[in-house]
C-alpha cells in the first residue's frame, strides 16, 4: 500500500535536492534560464505538440545531467584531488558531457524555432 506520508517526504527530499543545486551550482541556473527563455518560446510561436515534447526532453535531459555532472563533482572532491592524477580527468569529461547535450540541445532547439522565427521576420 501507498504510504502518503513517505511519498510526500520523497518529495520534500527532491525539492530539497533541486534547491540546493540551484543555489549552489551557477550552471544550474543558467540553464534553468535557459529552460524559462525555451518555453516561453514555444508558447509564443506555439510550436507543435511532437516540437514541444522534443524541447521538454532536451530541456530535462541538460539539466538532470547538470545534477549528475554536480554529484561527481562532490564525489571526486571527498576523494580529494591529490589522491589521484585522474579526478581532474574525470571532472573534466563529466563536464564535457554536460556542455555536449547543451550544445547538442541548442542546435536542435534552433532547427526548431528557425522556421517559426523566419515566418515572422519575412
Amino acid at each position: 500500500m501507498v504510504s502518503i506520508r513517505r511519498l510526500i517526504k520523497s518529495f520534500k527530499y527532491s525539492l530539497s535536492g533541486i534547491a540546493k543545486v540551484f543555489k549552489e551550482e551557477q550552471n544550474f541556473r543558467i540553464h534553468t534560464l535557459a529552460t524559462i527563455l525555451v518555453l516561453a518560446l514555444a508558447f509564443y510561436f506555439k510550436v507543435s505538440v511532437l516540437e514541444f515534447i522534443i524541447l521538454l526532453i532536451l530541456v530535462s535531459w541538460v539539466l538532470i545531467l547538470e545534477i549528475v555532472n554536480s554529484i561527481i563533482e562532490r564525489l571526486l572532491d571527498m576523494m580529494k584531488p591529490r589522491l589521484h592524477s585522474y579526478v581532474e580527468d574525470i571532472k573534466d569529461m563529466a563536464a564535457s558531457i554536460v556542455f555536449i547535450s547543451a550544445g547538442v540541445s541548442a542546435l536542435i532547439g534552433l532547427l526548431i524555432f528557425l522556421p517559426y522565427i523566419l515566418a515572422r521576420i519575412l
